[in-house]
């Protein structure tokens, strides 16, 4: 079954049999159809990517070969040391949310990082993933005496300081895209209402540079910044492996 918000929004309510009709089990219908429109163009850029790697073309490869190194450099000097599955973690992060910024270009097509739910997943994923590693490398103990026990006074403030991350990366995340969104739609909305607007919006450029700063510009930025941040996170889990690794 489906309805429709006061802002247009179309939901799918899959739960709404079993009795489950609040919001929190709604699922956006543009979310869920834009995202599966990005990964199946994602799978086309990979599978084309392997075969321009196995193929004879010098530029291609130059290029892809200087994104993949710069990446792995950043890794190499937030962390210490290169971990491939960190960069391939992040790397997948940086894509994922620059390919959404980019998505939007096309007429007709959200980005889905305009939404929190989705937002807020790639923040689950970041976070869960430090903590499987962290407990991965001192074991469940040695990750909650490090972690949640030095000292133990601190601990309540150690639990909410875990989950902060959570939001306080997916909310960034979640506010500049959507504010980015909202103001280009106001602008497209009002320079669409008088032809003068929109003749002066096409013959000055206008239209290309919002399109170009908010659909690239910030969509690098803001996935650059969500990668780092992710980094700085690992780093700082691993600071207690590199001490250790020094002292001896």
């Amino acid at each position: 079954m489906e309805n429709v918000d006061l802002l247009h929004v179309e939901y799918w309510k899959p739960f709404a049999q079993f009795g489950l009709t609040n919001h929190f089990f709604n699922i956006n219908k543009e979310t869920i159809i834009s995202t599966w429109i990005l990964l199946g163009l994602l799978l086309i850029i990979v599978l084309s990517i392997r075969f321009l790697l196995q193929s004879n073309y010098p530029t291609a490869k130059f290029v892809i070969i200087r994104f993949v190194d710069w990446f792995a450099t950043i890794s190499i000097q937030t962390l210490g040391r290169f971990y491939f599955n960190h960069f391939a973690l992040v790397t997948a992060l940086f894509i994922f949310i620059f390919a959404s910024s980019l998505l939007a270009l096309i007429p007709g097509i959200e980005e889905p990082t305009k939404d929190i739910n989705t937002t807020l997943a790639l923040g689950l994923i970041s976070f869960l993933y430090i903590q499987a590693y962290t407990i991965k490398e001192y074991g469940l103990y040695g990750y909650i005496q490090k972690e949640f026990m030095t000292p133990l006074m601190m601990l309540p403030l150690h639990i909410i300081g875990k989950f902060a991350t959570i939001i306080s990366i997916s909310f960034r995340l979640f506010g500049n895209i959507f504010g980015g969104a909202t103001i280009s739609n106001i602008y497209f909305n009002a320079t669409q209402s008088y032809w003068l607007a929109q003749t002066l919006a096409l013959g000055t450029g206008l239209n290309l540079t919002i399109l170009l700063f908010f659909g690239i510009f910030e969509g690098f930025l803001q996935a650059f910044v969500f990668s780092m941040l992710t980094l700085t996170y690992l780093s700082i889990s691993l600071e207690a492996e590199h001490e250790i690794e020094a002292a001896s």
